[in-house]
């Protein structure tokens, strides 16, 4: 029996958080983002699933530009994405990012990791900084960690730590890259956790990852992509029930049999 998607945050569609138009995107020869167009809108949660190679992690990775486009454009909360210098450095301020792997800085406490960024790029005072670190080390449910060191955590903590250290920047978006890919099966729940935790709270969010269930828990809509397109955009329960490509049936058809 399928789950309900996430409650339709107010005023979704109405204001666009982000926005890429006819975005291409070439590594050499290979071409993995074809004319991709996609609105999120503030507040909203959208799940990317897709085989391997489908270009997810790279549609990610270009909204902040970690890849730059070759072609179409990619607007922010209404301000195009800039190409470099410091306007690029305060939008990045704005757009939180998970990856894979955490991070961390291995010689820094898991609170001086969270403190750093709001310290140097926000110019928050060292006090209000760590009061901050605190609160979100709590969040995330590993306060009781704050003064050890990362190597000293689980891998589900180090990743909850990575997450509390986006947030500290306090961003307008969080981009997930298959945040509990590189987790053992028991740590992966309590990232999710943290994750759904992020979602009801309204935060606007792109998870890139495997995890089906936060994808009908949590999402607002599924964007299923193949060969670098986008091939459905649709509400959990549809796209779970009653994909309307053959390419996502195939998908879902090995994908829910593992």
């Amino acid at each position: 029996m399928s789950q309900p998607a996430a409650a339709e945050p107010p005023m979704i569609r109405m204001i666009p958080m982000i926005r890429m138009v006819g975005v291409q995107k070439h590594f050499g020869s290979l071409h993995v983002l074809r004319n991709i167009n996609l609105t999120v809108a503030r507040g909203e949660v959208v799940v990317l699933l897709g085989p391997s190679g489908s270009g997810k992690s790279t549609l990610c990775r270009t909204i902040n530009r970690l890849e730059p486009i070759d072609a179409g454009s990619i607007e922010i909360d209404g301000s195009p994405l800039p190409d470099e210098g410091r306007a690029l450095a305060r939008l990045r301020a704005d757009v939180g990012m998970v990856f894979q792997q955490f991070n961390l800085f291995p010689h820094k406490t898991i609170a001086e990791n969270v403190e750093l960024a709001p310290v140097r790029v926000r110019r928050i005072s060292k006090p209000e900084a760590h009061d901050t670190a605190l609160q979100l080390l709590t969040r995330v449910g590993i306060r009781d960690q704050a003064n050890k060191y990362p190597a000293q955590l689980s891998g589900g903590q180090q990743q909850r730590a990575a997450i509390a250290r986006a947030l500290a920047m306090r961003p307008k978006v969080m981009l997930f890259d298959e945040p509990t890919s590189a987790l053992d099966p028991e740590m992966v729940q309590e990232v999710l956790d943290v994750m759904t935790s992020l979602a009801r709270d309204g935060m606007t969010m792109i998870v890139v990852t495997h995890e089906m269930g936060f994808a009908r828990r949590a999402a607002h809509r599924v964007v299923f992509m193949a060969e670098g397109t986008i091939v459905e955009d649709s509400v959990p329960d549809q796209f779970f029930t009653a994909p309307r490509s053959e390419r996502a049936q195939d998908f879902l058809g090995k994908i829910l049999t593992h």
